[in-house]
């Protein structure tokens, strides 16, 4: 690859962004094809990326912040995010993880133009990612101007940054900026003046929008439009929504648009339009009136699908249309609607009823139709193949020998010359011709000798034509013939013309399926035409009325069409088709729909025909496109006419030209996709804003109260999201340093655009009743989204008017009348449609609906001030015109709210007789009665205060009452109150404090409280994990993120107050032994106290949320605060590993690590290993410290920990079992070697450094290891130094341990033999290394016991390692080389140890200990990859089991020495610590091994034994008592199940060999990204897990295990110390 080209490395055209800062720079190009590879793309000259300057004079920013997968791609849930206009900019900002996969290499693409530049869909500038693996990958883009657009990741993958990387790219996502919409503000409806339109602008949300729908033609010329723009503006609406203005075709359907560059002249006074005849400045100065003067923004269709057929440049351009010239597959369906349009015009004639009356006259049109009309056209002849032509043919050919050349021509092409020969027949036929059945020697004919796709496509008749050169060999081949002999042609042709039939079967099948399409299509649309009770009953079949729906256009023959082909000008008609394929063109070759009339035609409209880009017809494209610019220059918003039959790319062309003359435009649609997928498909593609939705559509009231929840409710009342999840930051730009308010991005659906009734559907009094006007109209209101109604719905049109056909025009009302005049329910949604954009621009998000019976109530609310409105609504659907009382409900109750009364309103409709004025369009008499209400009293009971609201005995379907609320006492800044002081009460914590605060399981909280208490249970939920604020914010995590208020937590908060007192009396608990937990304790009790006092039980869950969230995040800070840089400054992954230390660290009265002093200890894991003895294990303290203290800058508590294993050194051993240093175990090989590498560790990092080697340890046993009790006053009666408890576990190991446990027997350990309690260890003088065990015992970490008496494994342990583990060989190896760098720097006294070597006393210098074990190691412990080289090497090639890997141990006894040689994953423990052991190929050999062998995509940790080795074993369960011994009672602990603590030492080998010897040599960020690679699924885990850590082990592949630890010490630990690596090494 060249240099610079997708490195991501070496890119000079963006500034690499820091966590938290703004790139500068950005570099464009065309976008990437999946896979591609960036080299010979064009490059584009820099450009500054806009909007900084605009974001520096912000006093705060926000900063919305999307969260992308491993590999760059948005989660399902994110593919689409809304973002609000940005009338100030603000921040969209990409975070991945650190080193995930998407980082290698990485480039983020967005044809968002950060250079200012116009919209280029294709055009993508690009921001490579930064290559920091210890923060948080973050590129951040101003967002400064509206519209749609797309992102992806590109990234490398599969190799280095050289040529064998493969570039790649992610899935692409989309976000959506929302409008800048201005208009005059307007006096509160409620107050003075309620109203008035004022003179300064306001910006208006897009839930803000109140749209009307007129049809203009009923206005009149706009001279006459001002009486109902005033009601309009009267009555609350702020964008008037257009049917299309321009000139109509024949028809005089708005939606039949005969010129589309010109208005209709009868919009303007006497048809007089100035200028250049098209009226567009008469209407670009029209429109800003309307909205200067009425606050009344424009909104038109876009017709983008077809024409009017009356359009005279459809006879300059037939092309634009569908013809059979262009398009040869409409010739069937062309001739077809041909004969049925002589048909209808010939009735009489040919004796068929010309006026249906009956079931029976269709009878006899249809039988016309099947038994002479379709026999005739033979329209068969366009599916299949002619047999006896192509036969003839090949006859023909055969008999000349095949010597004829044929000019073969192939979808329309001519290929050139063909004859005998040379079309080859593949071998795979050739070769087996014996064995090919009839149809696959069909299909391959078809294959070689028709044409491609020739059964896909219709066109003329007997359009698929055999290829004769190619059927003449292939029938010889199939035949065996060795040549073309006359005799034999009649038996070939026979042959050919067989297989043609064979062919054909499928074609007449499919041909019967089509006839019977159209004879059932054509039937229906005629019962629905002309006899149908619900349809049109179109009556007398005419010229004008013709039978059948028109579906082609036929244009005038004249001088402009007579230069044409004449078959060009039948053009087809657009429609629609119910359940279609909205990305298939229904007109298009792969469609059969005109023939089969399956479309439901529009007569007067031709449907356009774009092709797949602008070339392919551009005087059409250059036409579209001029039209919809003049239209987005002249109106704030588009309504997508048929959107969901406009192919996507013109859809895309069309809007780009759009937005690029009015970069705010406002873009609705109504989709009728069939579904939620497609029509995020449209909303993506074309950067749609809203989705038209219809109140009417509610069948019933649950089924309207669905349609309102699902699209208007806004978030629920008591919402968490915003409160709990936005974070404060600050960002820095260009050196300046900004507060910024970070809000997590969850994904959206579409926005909706909630209509009560569209202009195109059935007016209440058709569908409901008339008076069901009211609460539906008010419902709407209520909703979150844009809304609208059409002017028929407010003013009660008794039923859906004929945009096309009626002539009557509006009637101009004086909004001053009073409310029971002729206005509909214009009084009630004055007030509603006002109150709804004041509620959307002061922010009244929160939202609850109720519906029982025929009643909805709607709740909406401020989510900060808490006032509010309710709304309830009587529904008036059918079957309750006659009732005129409540019918039954309950009353209303608010808890903890006041209520006051707005109005209350019966829809009283006078007639249901339509008064059908010939002249005025007039609505159903009617009258908006007042309802007499009780005031509704505040009450109380024992639950607090509550308002009850009663229904009026006369409260009939039709009614509505509006009430404003607040809450009772709650004060507007309560929500600051709730959070003021936390950092204060924090402030003094430790990190021994926080693990109170934040964590303790159950077992501890009830070791500490004598049983008393432990984790709470919620009802319906179960028992939290922790004590502690992480067990509360576990499940309420999801609850906040997706405001899941329906959870059991929610639920339980809602009815009491419990788990407040819970977390108080807990704090106050623990204050009286730990009192800097008292600031905390008091700070609870201050803030919930005032919950208990002020908020009503169902915003009881939010402010416990918002309180505890709060808490966490300030608890966690508080923690992080005192950790290392390496922490603090990390990514959330390394936060959430250095946090396992607060899990793993605290005091529990039944543990510590002094047996007279309460002193915090170190937990093996939780649940199971937290309290007595059982707490504090020597091997797993000495793996976790280096991780959990070491890295985190906790150096006094791995300091204490230091010194209480080595004040219990006996035997020369360090226990495995601590016990609170009062009943130690000593029997564990390898405890002493992980203690002394954190003392090593430790004098690396802590700033005291060596001077850990001369702190005095008070020793707890006697020097002759006598056992004493802890209480024993010879117990720490001496000390020794560090120093000294180092040398004597070398010196102890030199001249042998051995000893039986003391206490040894079942008191001791019920499941252990005598023989495992024994405890020998010598160093082996050959080699160097430490060996030890038996096989009854088992000491080291594989230290499984069988408990099986049933299967006999009780007594033997699983995996005893007896002889020299290698992980112990590296640690010793490890602690030599330290030791000799002491002794040399003058730091450690000792030079080495005294031992028996042959039956003599020997000093043996512990260089020359080092150096042994050097050369001995790569010898003893390598298995070469060949055998041949086995013997330079300490190898039994009869039980090699795998190879080109490291052995488990060296030395097991016989016969038991196969466990040498078993694939396990501790050879890189040895790597991690000792790497100067291993030859660096073998050692990236054996760890590359390891990864295939021990490793799986779905692995939290390390296989630890090979599958395919026989004693594997994947599945760990401990209550199995069986009679399998190798499973019962767990005893395959460590033979497959797969361990996360190993991982962390894999990874930290694999750091180093590869950037010594692998690919991280030429750059170490490969090595980096590697590593990364094998923690994706960590990441998720301890994210995602109530425990948030990692577990002790899972079962294979990744499964739970339910005996693991569900959160292990050293399973974070190690990782982390792979982490730290990782940052050291970039740092």
């Amino acid at each position: 690859m060249p240099k610079g080209k997708g490195t991501g490395t070496s890119k000079t055209s963006a500034t690499p962004a820091t966590p938290g800062s703004v790139p500068t720079t950005t570099k464009s190009h065309d976008a990437v094809k999946p896979g591609e590879n960036d080299a010979g793309r064009a490059s584009v000259k820099e450009a500054t990326v806009v909007g900084f300057e605009e974001l520096k004079r912000l006093e705060s920013v926000t900063i919305y912040d999307l969260q992308l997968e491993d590999d760059g791609s948005p989660s399902k849930e994110r593919a689409y995010i809304r973002l609000p206009a940005p009338f100030e900019p603000y921040i969209l900002r990409f975070t991945i993880d650190a080193g995930s996969t998407a980082s290698k290499g990485g480039i983020l693409y967005t044809n968002f133009p950060l250079d200012g530049s116009p919209f280029e869909r294709t055009k993508f500038h690009e921001q490579p990612l930064p290559q920091d693996f210890s923060q948080p990958i973050q590129i951040s883009l101003p967002i400064t101007r509206s519209g749609a657009y797309e992102f992806y990741i590109s990234y490398l993958t599969n190799g280095s940054h050289e040529s064998s990387a493969v570039r790649v790219r992610s899935t692409s996502g989309y976000f959506n900026v929302e409008p800048c919409l201005r208009v005059p503000g307007r006096n509160p409806i409620l107050g003075p003046d309620g109203g008035k339109i004022l003179k300064e602008d306001v910006n208006l949300p897009m839930d803000g929008l109140v749209i009307q729908s007129v049809i203009a033609k009923w206005m009149g010329s706009i001279d006459q439009w001002t009486p109902h723009l005033e009601n309009i503006t009267y009555r609350g609406y702020n964008m008037l929504h257009f049917t299309p203005l321009q000139v109509r075709g024949v028809s005089n359907s708005p939606y039949s648009i005969f010129d589309q560059l010109a208005f209709s002249k009868d919009l303007f006074k006497d048809g007089k339009v100035g200028g250049d005849g098209t009226g567009v400045e008469e209407m670009r100065e029209f429109l800003k009136k309307v909205k200067a003067t009425y606050g009344l923004l424009s909104l038109t269709d876009v017709v983008w699908n077809h024409t009017a057929n009356s359009s005279k440049w459809l006879q300059d351009h037939p092309e634009s249309g569908y013809n059979v010239v262009n398009s040869p597959h409409l010739l069937s369906a062309l001739e077809l609607d041909d004969a049925l349009v002589d048909m209808s015009d010939s009735l009489a004639t040919l004796g068929l009823p010309d006026e249906l009356k009956t079931p029976d006259d269709l009878d006899k049109i249809m039988s016309h139709i099947e038994n002479v009309i379709i026999p005739r056209l033979k329209l068969w002849e366009y599916y299949t193949i002619d047999v006896a032509s192509e036969k003839d043919k090949f006859l023909k050919g055969w008999r000349d020998g095949g010597k004829v050349v044929f000019e073969v021509a192939s979808e329309g092409e001519t290929k050139g010359t063909l004859g005998e020969g040379q079309k080859e027949i593949p071998e795979l036929i050739m070769e087996n011709v014996d064995s090919l059945t009839r149809l696959e020697i069909v299909q391959a004919f078809a294959k070689l000798c028709l044409p491609k796709n020739w059964d896909k496509f219709l066109g003329a008749r007997y359009n698929a034509r055999v290829d004769l050169a190619s059927a003449l060999a292939f029938t010889r081949t199939i035949l065996k013939k060795d040549g073309y002999r006359k005799e034999e042609a009649e038996e070939a042709a026979a042959w050919l013309a067989k297989v043609l039939d064979d062919l054909n079967v499928k074609r007449y099948e499919m041909w019967d399926d089509d006839k019977k399409a159209i004879l059932h299509n054509i039937r229906g649309r005629i019962q629905y035409t002309r006899l149908a009770e619900h349809g049109p009953k179109l009556g007398k079949v005419t010229k004008k009325s013709c039978l059948f729906e028109d579906y082609f256009t036929r244009l005038p023959k004249n001088s402009t069409t007579a230069k044409h082909d004449p078959l060009s000008l039948s053009l087809a008609n657009n429609g629609w088709i119910w359940n279609a394929d909205p990305l298939v063109d229904f007109a298009g070759p792969s469609s059969r729909a005109y023939l089969r009339r399956d479309v439901i035609a529009w007569g007067d409209c031709v449907k356009l025909r774009y092709g797949s880009s602008p070339s392919d017809n551009p005087w059409l494209w250059e036409h579209m496109i001029k039209y919809t610019e003049v239209s987005a220059e002249l109106f704030d918003g588009f309504r997508l006419d048929n959107c969901h039959s406009t192919p996507l790319h013109v859809g895309e062309k069309l809007l780009d030209a759009a937005r690029r003359k009015n970069g705010d435009l406002y873009v609705c649609a109504e989709l009728f996709t069939g579904s939620q997928e497609m029509d995020m498909i449209f909303v993506k593609r074309l950067g749609v804003n809203s989705l038209i939705r219809e109140a009417m559509n509610g069948g019933d009231p649950k089924n309207q109260s669905s349609l309102l929840y699902n699209y208007g409710v806004g978030k629920p009342v008591g919402s968490m999201d915003a409160n709990c999840l936005t974070e404060e930051s600050s960002i820095s730009m260009a050196g300046t340093s900004k507060s910024a308010a970070v809000i997590p991005l969850q994904g959206h659906t579409p926005h909706a655009f909630m209509m009560d009734c569209t202009h195109d559907n059935e007016a209440p009094a058709q569908k409901r009743t008339a008076r069901d006007a009211l609460p539906t109209g008010a419902l709407v209101s209520f909703c979150w989204s844009a809304i609208g109604s059409n002017k028929g719905f407010d003013d009660l049109y008794p039923k859906y008017l004929n945009l096309v056909t009626d002539p009557r025009m509006y009637e101009a009302y004086d909004h001053q009348k009073k409310v029971g005049g002729d206005n509909g329910i214009g009084e009630v949604k004055r007030i509603l449609n006002h109150l709804h954009t004041q509620m959307a621009i002061q922010g009244f998000v929160e939202g609850h609906l109720h519906q029982e019976n025929d009643y909805i109530v709607f709740h909406r609310v401020h989510p900060i001030t808490h006032e509010g409105f309710v709304l309830i609504t009587h529904c008036a659907f059918k079957g309750t015109e006659n009732q005129t009382d409540r019918g039954y409900t309950p009353d209303i109750t608010l808890r903890g709210s006041e209520a006051s009364l707005i109005f209350a309103y019966e829809l009283d409709i006078t007639s249901q007789v339509d008064v059908n004025d010939p002249k005025w369009l007039k609505g159903l008499p009617a009258q908006l009665k007042k309802i007499e209400v009780v005031t509704p009293d505040l009450r109380h009971d024992n639950a607090g205060p509550y308002t009850h609201i009663e229904i009026p005995q006369k409260f009939p379907p039709g009614s509505a009452m509006l009430f404003s609320t607040k809450v009772c006492g709650l004060p507007p800044d309560f929500d600051s109150f709730c959070l003021a002081g936390l950092k204060d009460a924090l402030s003094e914590l430790d990190l021994v404090d926080l693990n109170i605060l934040l964590y303790r399981c159950d077992a501890e909280e009830k070791d500490y409280t004598n049983g008393q208490d432990g984790t709470y249970n919620i009802p319906g939920h179960g028992s939290l994990v922790y004590c502690g604020l992480q067990g509360w914010v576990g499940p309420l995590r999801r609850v906040m993120q997706y405001n899941d208020l329906g959870h059991p937590i929610c639920d339980h908060l809602r009815k009491g107050s419990w788990a407040l007192d819970y977390i108080v009396g807990r704090l106050e608990k623990y204050s009286k032994t730990f009192p800097r937990l008292t600031n905390p304790a008091g700070w609870f009790r201050q803030k919930f106290d005032r919950v208990k006092q002020l908020v009503p039980d169902f915003m009881r869950p939010k402010y416990f949320a918002m309180i505890v969230h709060a808490a966490f995040k300030a608890a966690r800070k508080r923690a992080l605060e005192q950790m290392s840089p390496f922490v603090r400054d990390g990514h959330s992954f390394t936060h959430a590993l250095a946090l396992t230390s607060l899990q793993m660290h605290g005091c529990v009265t039944s543990a510590s690590i002094h047996p007279t002093q309460q002193l915090p200890s170190l937990a093996a894991g939780l649940p199971h290993f937290t309290t007595e003895w059982a707490r504090c294990w020597g091997r797993d303290i000495g793996i976790s410290m280096g991780g959990l203290f070491l890295m985190t800058g906790q150096f006094e508590a791995a300091k204490r920990h230091i010194e209480a294993f080595c004040s219990t050194l006996k035997h020369g051993l360090m226990p495995n079992l601590l016990d609170s240093n009062k009943q130690p175990r000593y029997n564990s090989r390898d405890s002493p070697w992980w203690i002394l590498q954190n003392i090593q560790d430790y004098a690396r990092y802590a700033s005291e450094g060596t001077d850990i080697l001369k702190m005095s340890v008070k020793r707890r046993f006697p020097k002759d290891d006598t056992w004493i009790s802890w209480d024993d006053p010879k117990c720490f009666s001496y000390s020794s130094t560090v120093e000294e408890v180092i040398q004597e576990v070398f010196q102890r190991h030199a001249s042998g341990i051995h000893f039986i446990e003391y206490n040894a027997g079942p008191n001791l350990d019920m499941q252990m033999s005598s023989d495992g309690f024994k405890i020998d260890i010598e160093v082996d003088w050959e080699t160097g290394f430490i060996k030890g065990g038996n096989e009854r015992n088992c000491g080291t970490w594989m230290d499984k016991m069988g408990e099986s008496e049933k299967s006999g494994s009780k007594g033997w342990p699983a995996t005893p390692r007896d002889g020299a583990p290698v992980e112990i060989t590296g640690l010793v190896k490890s602690c030599l080389n330290w030791i000799v760098e002491l002794h040399q720097n003058g730091l450690f006294r000792e030079r080495g140890v005294t031992t028996i070597v042959h039956g003599k006393e020997k000093f043996v210098s512990y260089q020359e200990w080092r150096d042994l074990i050097q050369q001995n190691f790569e010898r003893c412990y390598f298995i070469p990859l060949e055998e041949t080289e086995d013997a330079k090497y300490s190898i039994d090639s009869s039980i090699v089991r795998s190879r080109g890997i490291y052995k488990d141990v060296y030395g097991t006894p016989a016969p038991r020495t196969f466990s040498d040689y078993q694939f396990r994953c501790n050879f890189p423990i040895a790597m991690a610590l000792a790497p100067e052991l291993f030859t660096p190929n073998h050692a990236l050999l054996a760890l590359r091994n390891v990864e295939d062998s021990l490793w799986g995509e779905s692995q939290l940790g390390m296989k630890t034994l090979a599958k395919g080795d026989e004693m594997f074993r994947g599945t760990y369960d401990q209550q199995n008592d069986s009679l399998d011994r190798s499973i019962a009672k767990g005893w395959n602990y460590h033979q497959g199940p797969e361990w996360v603590w190993p991982l962390g030492y894999f990874l930290r080998a694999y750091l180093h060999f590869d950037t010594q010897a692998g690919q991280g040599q030429k750059d170490p960020n490969d090595t980096f990204h590697k590593l990364y690679s094998f923690l994706i699924h960590h990441r998720a885990h301890i994210r995602d897990d109530y425990w948030a850590g990692l577990p002790e082990l899972t079962n294979e592949d990744g499964v739970f295990c339910r005996d693991s630890c569900r959160t292990q010490a050293w399973s974070g630990s190690t990782i982390l110390e792979a982490l730290e690596k990782v940052w050291k090494m970039q740092q």
